[in-house]
């Protein structure tokens, strides 16, 4: 099978344009890269086919005739009969600004796609997104996921810990952790909470900051863990700058805060880091278990609020 080509059967595309120009060549592209392909040419039709078929992928033109491409983005998002897991891409006609791409990011898509377009470059992206999103399908058909945020739960974590330390094992790569923490009251923990509010904007943010290979989890109601294979002690110093900042700095939108908004929760975090898995082996779950621990008991490492595993302290119980 081709690189081009996800695992998993033939993937399904759902894509809304109007099926001129702007969209024509996307089409063709998919299906010669080994896609089946729906397409939709308004946002209404868009939103109806992917509540009814569970497409694999979704990419909307950003000039639908019934509404912007941002705002189906937006509602397909929020809609709780589209997977949280699904690939939401806007394709841009135009090359896009700054703005415009982080405006597309906060509507809840993946990524844009802006011309001059690179074929092979697309179709890569898009077999990584497709076996992600088929990876949290299994994931969730299995019990691996948290029922609120659709992250990896705690046995999904160490499951795919295990998967990452034995391909780093063979490698003889890098494996880290980061866990972050976040500060929220009590009422900001409303049950089945997903989306939106304080977490569901948390959620959010670590998507978009984390890298595709990185894994995502849930560790409880506050803490979320962040496995980063290839990733060394510096690297993750550098991931845990970029999700705090991008949970509790003004990154996250890009704008200042207006008034009456929820104010931005306060961040820790606590990483450790292996720098060749199999020169110093180490249980892939206790690489878990000593990020957590670090946000409490680490060293200091920058400031505060960033921690890494001391291990003087000693490694808690699991």
């Amino acid at each position: 099978m081709s690189e081009r080509m996800p695992q998993g059967g033939l993937p399904l595309v759902l894509l809304g344009g109007d099926g001129q120009e702007a969209t024509r060549w996307l089409k063709s592209l998919l299906e010669g890269g080994g896609y089946a392909v729906l397409q939709e040419r308004s946002a209404q039709h868009v939103l109806e086919r992917a509540r009814s078929t569970e497409p694999d992928l979704i990419i909307v033109d950003a000039e639908l005739p019934d509404m912007p491409g941002a705002d189906l983005c937006r509602t397909l998002r929020t809609d709780p009969r589209v997977s949280s897991s699904t690939p939401i891409l806007l394709a841009v006609r135009e090359p896009a600004s700054r703005a415009q791409r982080l405006a597309a990011l906060r509507a809840g898509a993946w990524e844009c796609i802006t011309p001059p377009h690179d074929a092979d470059e697309i179709l890569l992206k898009l077999g990584a997104y497709v076996r992600a999103k088929l990876d949290a399908d299994r994931a969730r058909a299995e019990g691996l996921l948290d029922a609120v945020t659709g992250l990896y739960n705690r046995q999904g974590l160490a499951r795919r810990a295990r998967e990452l330390g034995s391909q780093a094992f063979r490698e003889h790569g890098p494996l880290a952790c980061v866990v972050l923490a976040v500060d929220l009251e009590t009422q900001e923990l409303a049950p089945n909470q997903q989306g939106s509010g304080v977490v569901g904007r948390c959620v959010q943010a670590l998507k978009t900051s984390a890298r595709l290979s990185d894994v995502i989890g849930r560790l409880s109601p506050t803490e979320f863990a962040v496995l980063a294979p290839g990733t060394d002690a510096g690297g993750a110093r550098r991931l845990a700058e970029r999700l705090a900042s991008s949970v509790s700095g003004p990154s996250t939108t890009g704008e200042p805060a207006a008034a009456g908004a929820t104010p931005s929760p306060r961040v820790r975090c606590g990483y450790e880091a292996v720098a060749n898995v199999g020169y110093a082996p180490i249980e892939p779950v206790d690489l878990l278990v000593r990020a957590a621990a670090a946000v409490r008991t680490g060293k200091t490492d920058s400031g505060s609020w960033l921690r890494r595993f001391d291990e003087g302290i000693g490694t808690p119980a699991p």
